[in-house]
């Protein structure tokens, strides 16, 4: 999920606002994306803030995408604003927790003696130079619901 600042500084009217939200409805539904409904214009500027629902694991581009369907939608400048992931426990969903890390990995998913999913994630030693394995692993875990196994390999 994506969310983007739409109107920071209060400029937009009620009525261009509900049209923001209309066109980016649109512009969203081209690309693959759903926005969830939200009415700005009840809301103070600080908070109105477009949630976009989007696949993909580069946060990067899932941002750049968005903050261009907002351009498009809004006759305001947006702001970017926080990316979270939301999760259904797949390995795809791993992946997308990795690649928000910036640390890439090999992902193996087996069933465990107790019937809970075991996934053994491989990284590089050097690509957790910046990230605690603890962080990795907390994050792994919440997103996929599983038992996380991190083996570190130095190449």
């Amino acid at each position: 999920m994506v969310r983007i600042g739409v109107d920071p500084a209060g400029e937009l009217t009620p009525d261009q606002l509900r049209a923001g939200m209309a066109e980016l409805d649109t512009l969203a539904a081209e690309v693959g994306a759903r926005v969830i409904g939200n009415d700005l214009a009840a809301l103070p500027p600080s908070r109105r803030e477009v949630e976009i629902l989007m696949d993909g694991t580069d946060p990067a581009v899932l941002q750049d995408i968005a903050m261009q369907l907002c351009r498009s939608a809004f006759p305001a400048q947006p702001v970017l604003g926080v990316l979270t992931f939301v999760s259904h426990g797949t390995d795809d969903d791993a992946r997308g927790v990795l690649a928000g890390f910036g640390v890439p990995g090999i992902i193996e998913r087996t069933a465990g003696d107790d019937g809970w999913d075991i996934l053994t994630v491989t990284v590089k030693k050097s690509d957790l130079a910046r990230v605690s394995e603890s962080r990795i692993q907390t994050a792994l875990e919440a997103s996929t619901n599983c038992e996380v196994r991190i083996v570190m390999v130095s190449s």
